[in-house]
């Protein structure tokens, strides 16, 4: 599979090219994940958990593991840049292939390039990835129930809060320092349309 197969001609050429990252992207990816998630609120970002969680979101070591494990990728988003090479990254996300089922997760977009319809985008490539690609049938993800914003942004593409719940990894500095007891994640899930499908059944 090459990146040309990434490109989605529907969106604008001025929309970014999508490809799957490679271990190079490493340092990139890390930083903007931070950026993302522990922005703080000042960074006017909308997927900030800084008023929920403190420390780190991921590291170099966990993001490696993820782009090198087999049936994983990470897709990133890359628009114009003024620094080197004219391109940077401006969002990512992960994908797992669980048989009928993908995984979407650490989902980051930059804060300074929200509002545009960035991370839309790459939902939807995202999507329609796991569909060509993996024949998958429904997308599901699991989110942090006090993130309401963020749950009500992903209700208006399609998915359904499911009532199944899974703890916070409480004591696991990985994820990062809970500033309160009670985080947990609720799994909502994306079931695909038949004529969505890879073999159109």
């Amino acid at each position: 599979m090459t990146d040309a197969s990434l490109t989605a001609p529907s969106i604008p050429a001025a929309a970014p090219d999508f490809r799957i990252a490679d271990l190079d992207d490493v340092p990139a990816l890390v930083d903007l994940v931070e950026s993302a998630y522990r922005g703080g609120p000042g960074a006017g970002g909308w997927t900030t958990e800084a008023h929920l969680i403190d420390g780190q979101r991921t590291d170099r070591e966990q993001v490696s593991e993820i782009i090198t494990a087999e049936g994983g990728l990470i897709l990133v988003a890359e628009v114009e840049s003024a620094g080197p090479g004219g391109r940077a990254i401006a969002a990512s996300c992960q994908l797992e292939d669980r048989g009928a089922t993908a995984y979407f997760g650490m989902f980051a977009v930059d804060p300074g390039s929200q509002g545009a319809g960035l991370g839309r985008a790459l939902l939807a490539r995202a999507e329609s990835y796991a569909r060509e690609e993996w024949g998958a049938e429904r997308m599901e993800m699991t989110v942090i129930e006090q993130r309401a914003d963020l749950i009500a942004w992903y209700e208006r593409r399609g998915y359904r809060r499911t009532g199944e719940f899974e703890p916070f990894p409480y004591g696991d500095e990985r994820f990062g320092l809970p500033r309160r007891p009670d985080l947990r994640f609720e799994r909502l899930v994306k079931e695909f349309g038949a004529g969505e499908r890879r073999d159109g059944a």
